[in-house]
């Protein structure tokens, strides 16, 4: 049992200091000016299909109504990770206050639970469309839609700020440096003095509603569509069927495989180094990517961004 005397004398941490990326200040600069040139992509690939869903006519499909909500997901991770991560990298580490800290925890567990549910939510739209296409439209209707979405937006907020509130009551009275790029949870739980067998406990406990049942209702949406395709008569029926998941498909690839890797797979082997190289993949990689591949192959979203660009000439030019 802990003397009440010494826990008393113990110094209250009431910052952090990250870390970042230990290196030469040229690698440094480097990795600034990357990142900095990715989060400008990020933010305007991500604004524009927010953009080109709400304005075009051709885009107000429940597929693309969910690809936008996905963009908004990443723009909240993005805002509440990169900028602050510029800042270490030009100054070699910085200190982050507390309560920020909570705060950006908050946005980031939100942003990635919500990502896991919407996935799944995607998924089961693309079981529709290729399974049950002569009900699409009843099912997947414009109402239904806004509901599955602010589902998973309400999930997200909800169970994330019970979680939070508990890593919050963490004592930190020792070392208050994260060898991280952001407030992870991980890195927080190293460094406090409390005990954290409720924190741990409540992960794996949370693990079931936002990580076992999305990728449950994935691998049986897309076991049950690729059976559907398979069923298909024509090699070219086959290929348009499954490209309108395709897009999907990779995406929730490298989204589940990232975090898989970092939070998942046996870590004692990984250097300090090496995972945050990999909580990269997931915080800027990835949010940059996203509106990439669903626009890269994609020509409804090509033709959207067409017509936009021909109706500012026409508004300057009338």
């Amino acid at each position: 049992m802990d003397n009440p005397d010494q826990e008393s004398n113990l110094t209250v941490v009431t910052e952090f200091f990250l870390i970042g990326f230990e290196g030469s200040q040229d690698l440094r600069v480097f990795l600034f000016f990357l990142f900095t040139v990715v989060y400008c992509g990020t933010l305007c690939g991500n604004l524009l299909i927010i953009t080109l869903v709400s304005t075009s006519k051709n885009l107000h499909t429940p597929m693309y109504f969910f690809i936008s909500q996905l963009s908004i997901s990443d723009i909240l991770l993005t805002i509440d990770i990169v900028p602050n991560m510029l800042h270490i990298l030009l100054n070699n580490g910085g200190t982050i206050r507390f309560f920020s800290c909570i705060i950006q925890v908050y946005f980031f567990l939100v942003s990635i639970t919500f990502e896991c549910l919407l996935l799944a939510v995607m998924s089961y739209d693309r079981y529709v469309a290729i399974c049950n296409p002569l009900r699409y439209a009843s099912i997947m209707t414009s109402a239904h839609c806004v509901k599955l979405a602010g589902m998973c937006w309400l999930v997200g907020f909800t169970i994330i700020l019970s979680h939070t509130i508990l890593i919050s009551m963490l004592n930190f009275c020792g070392s208050n440096v994260i060898n991280h790029l952001f407030c992870d949870l991980i890195p927080l739980m190293a460094i406090s003095c409390s005990d954290t067998f409720i924190v741990q406990l409540e992960i794996y406990i949370l693990t079931f509603p936002v990580a076992i049942i999305p990728s449950t209702i994935i691998i049986t949406s897309y076991v049950k569509i690729v059976s559907t395709i398979l069923k298909i008569p024509s090699s070219t029926g086959r290929q348009k069927a499954f490209s309108t998941c395709s897009s999907h498909l990779t995406v929730v690839n490298i989204f589940y495989w990232t975090l898989l890797i970092v939070y998942v797979f046996p870590t004692k082997e990984k250097s300090s180094t090496t995972g945050k190289v990999l909580s990269l993949l997931y915080t800027v990689l990835t949010p940059f990517i996203n509106p990439i591949i669903y626009s890269l192959r994609n020509k409804d979203i090509k033709k959207a961004v067409q017509k936009t660009r021909w109706r500012h000439i026409f508004n300057i030019f009338p």
